[in-house]
């Protein structure tokens, strides 16, 4: 198995980037971001999927498990090549910089993409772009040519998901599908040239990571959405009725986050159809993302184990029910193909000792939430004193409030103990309650610690990135043009350096 040595890292999804146009994007201020943690000392860069968003703007549900997401790519680039020019982004320029506005900025960053699809094929192409983008249509042919035509379809169907497609799309007949290939090169032309210049621009981000000793964290939801081309172009691989809807859906028991559970709604797999099909959708997933990231932290990992099961009629999670899936045969063949994987599982929420007995058997280190550790006795697995070396240790998630808000908000009981396990002042806030499990972070014995960029800043509930089980408000928060400045590096850079984190950044097996 993959071992992860000492080193600590940051969690922030590239939309929270400050910068131009309404959005952080792989551009300019990603690589300074790297900087930033190169300066800070700092190993990993941790993200969220960064796959086209769908449905609540999230990126756990996304139109592709392929795909790369539009509205991350970088216009500065385009502008300086001469696809775009001040006239195409100027109402992306009137957009908010503190937070994402995704109502107002999904068309105008479409039109925007549209005009540099126009003008290339109009004949503006620089450099040796029309060979890179050959070369990418070819390397992505497993993926590209469905999800094109399947955006392509959105587009004709007003945006409605592909159950509410007329039923010759939404059963995928041969005759009109290839209809729709011939009326429409233009369109699948624009869908394939946007996802290669995501790629051209996560491939030089990714770049600048390496050189600066970084390592990328990526993120994969364990299940896609059901508003999806993978969902809609390989519907024997899921849980879909004669008429390509979903009989069960995913979610989770009532929890920590929601007393009726979360019901996620995504398609469940037909695990029996993908192992006669020996996993081969999911080789092809793990090799992508690992072709794209350095390590992966794989989202729910527990369903590998056992999955909610919700009948697709009710309102919420709570009449569910758990359906064992076979996590041990999979993970025994993507180890056949592929070797041992530097992955991380997610191994929050209800936790049995099938759940423990296939993570360690696949030898993935799981997660640690600091948040998590003082509502109980001192037998809590998140407290510091009871972990391994082989975990990762955050202050919170992406799902988490920020850890200052976390304080300011915990029930008397486990604020009081937090604040005596911490060494805290009586008098401490929330920002005094962050810093010091950041502090602890870095000084637990788990090889890697990762803290959001929101506790390293001590921001408080303003800045939460994510509330599970609501809609609205969420991935909105971005960080501010003069937040990561050179003193909070400094004094991220000692830390990492006290406890021994500022080391050569990789595995080891």
């Amino acid at each position: 198995m993959a071992r992860f040595k000492r080193a600590s890292g940051v969690l922030l999804h590239p939309t929270a980037l400050s910068g131009p146009y309404g959005i952080g994007t792989l551009g300019a201020h990603a690589v300074a971001f790297l900087d930033w943690l190169n300066s800070a000392g700092q190993s990993y860069w941790q993200i969220c999927p960064l796959v086209p968003t769908g449905y609540g703007d999230s990126p756990y549900q996304g139109f592709s498990a392929f795909a790369g997401n539009p509205n991350l790519i970088d216009l500065e680039e385009l502008l300086a090549i001469g696809l775009l020019n001040k006239e195409d982004v100027a109402d992306l320029s009137r957009l908010p910089d503190d937070h994402v506005d995704f109502e107002k900025l999904i068309p105008l960053k479409r039109r925007a993409l549209a005009a540099a699809w126009r003008r290339f094929e109009d004949g503006t192409k620089p450099g040796d772009m029309v060979a890179q983008l050959d070369a990418f249509r070819r390397s992505a042919n497993a993926w590209i040519e469905d999800y094109s035509l399947f955006m392509v379809l959105k587009d004709r169907h007003d945006g409605a998901p592909w159950d509410l497609w007329s039923e010759e799309f939404r059963l995928r007949d041969k005759k009109a599908l290839e209809r729709v290939r011939r009326e429409s090169s233009g369109e699948l032309g624009y869908h394939i040239f946007v996802q290669y210049l995501f790629h051209h621009q996560w491939n030089a981000v990714k770049r600048a990571a390496s050189e600066r000793g970084i390592r990328i964290i990526g993120d994969l939801p364990i299940f896609i959405a059901y508003d999806s081309s993978d969902c809609w172009a390989t519907p024997e691989l899921f849980q879909l009725d004669a008429q390509g809807r979903p009989t069960r859906v995913a979610g989770v028991p009532p929890d920590y986050f929601s007393e009726t559970g979360q019901l996620w709604g995504n398609p469940l797999y037909d695990w029996d159809a993908m192992a006669r099909n020996d996993y081969s959708w999911w080789l092809s997933v793990l090799k992508n993302k690992l072709e794209h990231y350095d390590v992966l932290r794989i989202d729910h990992f527990r369903g590998f184990s056992a999955y909610w099961s919700v009948s697709r009629e009710e309102k919420t999670a709570i009449n569910g029910q758990w359906v064992p899936a076979p996590g041990s045969e999979l993970f025994s063949r993507v180890r056949q193909v592929m070797g041992d994987l530097p992955i991380i599982a997610e191994d929050l929420g209800v936790i049995t000792n099938e759940v423990v007995e296939l993570i360690e058997e696949c030898g993935f280190p799981g997660m640690k939430v600091l948040q998590f550790a003082f509502d109980s006795s001192e037998d809590n697995d998140y407290l510091p004193h009871n972990y391994t070396n082989h975990c990762l240790v955050y202050t919170g998630t992406h799902d988490n409030d920020t850890a200052a808000g976390w304080f300011e908000k915990a029930p008397k009981s486990d604020r009081e103990f937090a604040t005596k396990y911490l060494n805290l002042p009586e008098s401490a806030d929330g920002k005094d309650a962050a810093a010091a499990m950041l502090h602890a972070a870095m000084a637990s014995v788990s090889d890697l610690a990762v803290t959001p960029i929101q506790d390293i800043l001590g921001l408080g509930s303003e800045a939460r990135f994510n509330t599970p089980g609501t809609l609205g408000g969420n991935w909105t928060w971005r960080t501010s043009r003069t937040s990561l400045s050179t003193d909070a590096a400094e004094k991220l850079k000692e830390l990492t350096l006290i406890f021994g984190r500022l080391s050569e950044t990789g595995t080891q097996s």
